[in-house]
């Protein structure tokens, strides 16, 4: 195959999302540390968006969220001597942090357009509005997930079952070629058409 015909897939973007709780005697400081760090988030090769949000002027508790479009350029930012400096400057603004990344099987319930917050342009002129995503509950995903797999597993199993010597096989062969079947066709396939059909009920 030349070079030319040769198909690359596209990395997935990931989004990280943090909620921290800030000493609430500095949310002046805390406010212009956590804008700092999406502008300098924005100087990264990969930055999709960035913003963050609380409930009110006062509140102590704020959730941010940053998108990179790999891995790769993720890892290169939050391992960057320039978001070292900038999270020791956050020292005794922070109370308590957690984060997550979001990739993998959660992406397939992200929704395109749930929202979106305006916050200062990086450039410091205007502002720029970062769009939101809202993840489903797990038992929300989890039955999506099922509901996608029990169908095809079954009828996969039909489709097996009349093959001779199929039933006599070590069950770790079975369920490695059921799986290496089943699971493209469940990522590429069946997943997105059963998240896109559920999605009035997963944004719910």
């Amino acid at each position: 195959m030349s070079s030319e015909s040769r198909v690359t897939a596209s990395p997935a973007p990931i989004t990280v999302s943090i909620r921290r709780e800030v000493d609430p005697t500095r949310i002046a400081e805390a406010t212009a540390w956590a804008q700092s760090g999406v502008n300098l988030a924005n100087t990264y090769p990969g930055f999709l968006g960035s913003g963050w949000v609380r409930q009110s002027s006062d509140s102590h508790v704020w959730h941010m969220l940053y998108r990179f479009d790999s891995e790769e350029t993720l890892d290169a930012w939050e391992q960057s001597p320039e978001r070292e400096w900038w999270r020791s400057t956050g020292d005794g603004l922070v109370i308590s942090e957690r984060s997550r990344r979001r990739t993998g099987i959660e992406g397939w319930f992200d929704e395109p357009a749930t929202g979106s917050i305006t916050i200062p342009a990086p450039t410091g002129e205007g502002t720029t509005t970062v769009a939101l995503v809202r993840t489903p509950p797990r038992w929300k995903q989890a039955t999506a997930i099922w509901l996608g797999f029990f169908p095809v597993n079954l009828a996969f199993s039909y489709a097996t079952n009349p093959i001779p010597g199929w039933g006599s096989l070590d069950i770790w062969l079975r369920v490695l070629a059921t799986t290496l079947v089943l699971t493209p066709i469940m990522a590429y396939w069946v997943l997105p058409w059963v998240t896109k059909v559920l999605r009035p009920w997963l944004q719910r």
